[in-house]
This record gives C-alpha cells, sequence and structure tokens, in this order.
C-alpha cells in the first residue's frame, strides 16, 4: 500500500501524491515513513525531504525550512516555513 504525503507551505499546496517512503529532517533526527506508520508529530530543521516513489529508487530530495510533520491514519503531512524552488 502506498503512503499518502502532502508538502504545504503557508502560501500553497506543493505536493500531494501516493509514494513508497518519505524521510524527514526531524529536530531530534532524520525519520522515514512508511504507510502504516504510527500517529507521531514532529517538528522539523531546515534539511532535505527525501521523497521514494518506489522501493529501491533514488529519492527525489526537495529542501525545506522549518516547521512540522504529522503522520496520521491519512498518512504524512509536511507543514513547512519555506521550500526551496
Amino acid at each position: 500500500m502506498p503512503l499518502h504525503f502532502e508538502l504545504v507551505t503557508p502560501a500553497k499546496l506543493v505536493r500531494s501524491e501516493d509514494v513508497h517512503m518519505v524521510v524527514v529532517p526531524g529536530t531530534e533526527g532524520e525519520f522515514g515513513v512508511l504507510e502504516g506508520h504510527a500517529p507521531f508529530m514532529s517538528t522539523i530543521r531546515d534539511g532535505a525531504v527525501q521523497i521514494f516513489r518506489a522501493a529501491g529508487a533514488a529519492p527525489e530530495i526537495i529542501q525545506v525550512r522549518g516547521g512540522f510533520a504529522e503522520v496520521n491514519e491519512k498518512g504524512l503531512t509536511v507543514l513547512a516555513e519555506h521550500v526551496e524552488g
């Protein structure tokens, strides 16, 4: 089953898609999220969100600054203060 991933800034919805896994730069360290992850919330630090579309695929990298991440039954939402590019 895919993981539903959304990347949002105060200005717009940047991404909304189903992916295999996302690695998020949490303030306590990076963490990976797969479908079925337990509910979780973390602040994020400036760094790279790595989006893996399929198992074993090379990640797409999106640089983010600040914000927080929430995992719930619907998937993963990253609310970033700023997204590069």
